[in-house]
């Protein structure tokens, strides 16, 4: 089979492997669609994990099972990340502190034409796809469910003022999980094409953050690594608001202690997500109560993975873009 191994932005490999083989309670995936994470093109992080066969937001069908839960056919996305169940984080609500869903992934990764999926991945990670959601719109699974777990963290309630900073894909897709909590969302980027689909996905205000922003939000979600939206995000937060990191930089952040203090500020984060917000996740997108195909602005198929990093990174006219595999 093909698979692509990362080694830096510039330079994802293609080579042939084995496919791999399956054992008790595991299942073999062929993948249909593969989406590129931003997190995959962030070198500051990738790099000291390299190189690898990475991609973990994958749709595709089940060849072969050894598992008494699934069968042969059956259209799935499949979890990269699974919770022990176990652990006092677990026990506690907290899946996405478990060792073991910092462990678990496929087998080689999604950038490939085949994966095992072990066991554990496959007794809590795998989610039949009804027949009205696509592949393209399966592998979204993960990213919505990151962003329905950062939501409901934060607890967005009706009525509040939410600002977004990003109009990338996960700018979007929080846009609509803001809206259907009944909040006012308002967004900035500095990119035109973006600010426009931010429009188009719902926002209800559109600023260009090149530009000093006169506003207060009870809750403001950082969807971009500039250091500048930090800034922008401590001095638009209103009294005992509350900041959610989505994305981060690539350095530590100084506090304006004075302000955090008598403000009473809470600055939170949001890593990956747990079960039950894949499950939602899927069940938002069966309902079409969020659009995530319109997200999807680019196809390209496996031999073509390297055109396709060029294209995130680049990040010009691109949103989410879908390995073809």
């Amino acid at each position: 089979m093909i698979a692509a191994r990362y080694y830096n932005n510039k330079d994802v490999r293609l080579e042939e492997l084995p496919v791999p083989k399956i054992g008790p309670g595991e299942i073999l995936v062929r993948t249909r669609s593969s989406g590129i994470c931003g997190t995959d093109v962030m070198e500051w992080y990738r790099l000291k994990k390299g190189p690898r066969i990475l991609g973990h937001e994958i749709a595709g069908d089940i060849i072969e099972s050894l598992s008494p839960k699934y069968k042969a056919g059956q259209r799935v996305f499949v979890s990269h990340h699974v919770p022990c169940g176990q652990c006092k984080y677990c026990q506690a609500g907290d899946q996405t502190a478990c060792a073991t869903l910092h462990q678990g992934n496929y087998d080689p990764g999604g950038y490939s034409e085949f994966i095992r999926v072990p066991a554990l991945n496959v007794q809590h990670g795998v989610y039949v796809l009804p027949d009205q959601v696509s592949y393209d719109e399966g592998s979204m699974i993960e990213p919505l469910a990151c962003g329905v777990r950062g939501v409901r963290l934060i607890n967005v309630r009706s009525g509040e003022t939410v600002l977004i900073l990003g109009a990338g894909v996960s700018g979007l897709l929080n846009i609509q999980l803001a809206k259907l909590k009944g909040a006012r969302v308002v967004v900035t980027d500095i990119n035109e094409y973006r600010l426009n689909k931010a429009r188009e996905f719902g926002a209800d205000v559109v600023l260009n953050a090149a530009q000093e922003l006169d506003l207060t939000a009870e809750k403001v979600i950082v969807c971009t690594g500039a250091f500048s939206a930090l800034e922008q995000a401590f001095r638009c937060v209103d009294k005992k608001g509350v900041i959610l990191l989505f994305a981060i930089p690539n350095r530590d952040i100084p506090l304006p202690i004075p302000d955090f203090w008598r403000k009473e500020l809470t600055v939170t984060s949001s890593y990956g997500a747990a079960p039950d917000d894949l499950a939602e996740s899927l069940d938002l997108i069966t309902r079409k109560k969020v659009n995530v195909q319109a997200a999807i602005t680019h196809k390209f198929p496996l031999a073509r993975i390297q055109e396709a990093f060029n294209t995130v990174v680049e990040a010009k006219g691109s949103l989410k873009v879908v390995l073809d595999c």
